[in-house]
């Protein structure tokens, strides 16, 4: 049986879809700005009718979950869900952080998005056998404050590392070979990383999916975040 998965990704500028047909992948994407809501919809259509497929086809449904922009990760899940429900499909939410590593196309990634505010969404990833292992769970944290890791030859990945790029260097000074300020989640990332998602059994029904935010409280100040560690 032929694996079918529809992945959307809006958490950053880009609008992207991709359609995973077993292992054969269809991508879709424009640069967005403010328009994820208006292109996403029209952008699926094509995509479904270009490949011959409805919905119903569909087995699973992926979506960037975070962390990202608030209204971009909101995009993604509310679309995601409103096709799950209606089409009786499970869903699959993954990590945006996870999809920097994939793109960045090493096997030890320090992955880094440009949070504003002076901070960055952080996490780590170690691949091996193609799995991606979780070095350093996702946060949010000052540049000079990113958790450690071990060892060397590790590449940094995501627009964290071209804003934050001098901060970043000199807290992981002698560990990275390089970095890669351009690497960013696609929608080809998560459906790649959906697939293996959906292979551990973790989709879940379209009620469950929840976007990742971390930044709980957005008008929380430095000081404050700071006085809660």
């Amino acid at each position: 049986m032929r694996m079918k998965l529809l992945a959307i990704e809006t958490s950053t500028e880009f609008c992207s879809l991709a359609l995973w047909l077993d292992g054969d992948l269809f991508v879709r994407e424009e640069l967005a700005s403010q328009r994820h809501s208006q292109l996403l919809l029209p952008m699926l259509q094509t995509l479904l009718t270009d490949n011959a497929m409805t919905l119903v086809d569909l087995d699973c449904i992926a979506f960037g979950a975070g962390p990202g922009s608030f209204t971009g990760l909101r995009i993604a899940c509310g679309v995601a869900q409103g096709l799950a429900y209606g089409a009786h499909k499970p869903v699959v939410a993954v990590s945006t952080l996870n999809a920097v590593a994939e793109n960045a196309g090493g096997d030890k990634v320090i992955a880094a998005l440009d949070a504003r505010m002076g901070e960055i969404y952080h996490a780590s990833y170690e691949k091996t056998a193609d799995v991606w292992r979780e070095i350093n769970r996702p946060t949010l944290c000052l540049p000079e404050n990113a958790p450690a890791v071990t060892g060397h030859d590790w590449l940094g990945a995501g627009s964290g590392f071209l804003a934050h790029g001098e901060s970043l260097s000199q807290r992981y000074s002698g560990q990275l070979r390089e970095t890669m300020g351009s690497a960013r989640p696609s929608a080809r990332e998560i459906a790649v990383l959906g697939i293996a998602a959906w292979n551990a059994g973790l989709a879940v029904e379209a009620a469950q999916a929840r976007p990742v935010y971390i930044r709980d409280k957005v008008a929380m100040t430095r000081r404050e975040r700071a006085h809660s560690l």
